[in-house]
């Protein structure tokens, strides 16, 4: 069965159930890794690679950039984000027209193209005025260098708010909203995820091995495995950082690595199966570094759901405290 693809909100622009990030891996693994993973994506049916300008401060973009030289532009589906601080200029930050449309034309020269195919605004600006941004993400539309437009980490209010606004103004309104979702952060469930729903938004999660946690890499109170992400300190994404240390979070890993050997799955195979289980979710971000990481995390699309195994990952689940992610 090759690769399948959802419309991601209330767009026609279809995406692929399985998505390519680059956030912590461009920069670490160098621009010839960077192309041998983008290829080997690509090769596989993966047409959605999600970026940002934060990322490595637009090293990632320029990866994937150079990655995608020679590909036909129509065939792939570009994401980038914007509103995190590039630079000490106190306007070179946030969701302001300004910084919008000058971190546009940055994103785009980095990224060697002439427009992206969705355009995040990567945190909600409670600095600025909401109506300046959507406004500017119209007028980003209109202009040609945007084709759709999304956000990443957004309340349910504040896109319930959105839409109402964008209704209101008669500007075009965000089609995904792209957050942390794994089996053992699933705060999104309470609300994010029936908003988006009624709202027609579409979901790109992620996060959904837990910064690597549900690989089962880490043990309790173990040595931390070389260059692993939570060996790297300060720890980056506001997620490790709080599971290491909790005995419970390890004894739900035990009880989900039991049931991926009752179904004769991989741990990360069974993880990424289940953020695949929802209708919600357009697409699932993966985050890998190696060929054969990205070769494991792409079977997770051949496993069929079944009520039986539902059940069995809810059993494991049952308990565990929610994890915040930033």
């Amino acid at each position: 069965m090759g690769m399948e693809y959802n419309t991601l909100g209330n767009s026609g622009l279809k995406v692929s159930r399985l998505a390519f990030g680059s956030w912590l891996t461009f920069e670490k693994g160098g621009l010839e890794n960077a192309r041998t993973m983008v290829d080997m994506a690509l090769d596989q049916g993966i047409n959605l690679l999600d970026t940002a300008d934060i990322y490595d401060f637009g090293v990632a973009e320029e990866f994937l950039g150079q990655a995608l030289n020679g590909r036909r532009r129509q065939d792939l589906v570009i994401a980038s984000k914007v509103y995190f601080p590039m630079s000490d200029n106190p306007n070179d930050r946030g969701l302001s027209r300004k910084h919008i449309f000058e971190s546009i034309d940055n994103s785009l020269r980095r990224l060697q193209t002439d427009y992206l195919d969705l355009y995040q605004c990567h945190r909600f600006d409670p600095l600025v005025p909401l109506a300046e941004t959507v406004t500017a993400m119209g007028d980003l539309i209109r202009s040609g260098k945007v084709l759709y437009w999304g956000t990443s980490c957004w309340s349910a209010d504040e896109l319930r708010h959105t839409v109402a606004l964008c209704q209101d103004l008669g500007q075009p309104a965000p089609i995904s909203e792209q957050p942390p979702y794994n089996m053992v952060s699933r705060q999104i469930e309470a609300e994010v995820m029936p908003a988006c729903s009624n709202l027609g938004i579409g979901l790109l999660n992620w996060s959904p091995l837990g910064q690597g946690f549900l690989c089962g890499k880490y043990g309790f109170q173990k040595p931390l495995p070389n260059q692993s992400r939570a060996a790297a300190q300060p720890i980056q994404g506001g997620f490790l950082d709080q599971i290491l240390d909790q005995a419970e979070a390890f004894q739900t890993l035990e009880n989900l690595q039991q049931v991926a050997n009752d179904y004769s799955l991989e741990l990360p195979t069974l993880a990424l199966a289940w953020c695949l289980r929802r209708p919600e979710i357009s697409a699932v971000l993966l985050g890998a570094s190696k060929p054969e990481q990205l070769r494991q995390n792409l079977e997770a699309a051949e496993v069929t759901w079944s009520a039986e195994l539902d059940q069995a990952c809810e059993k494991a689940l049952s308990g565990h405290p929610i994890v915040k992610s930033s």
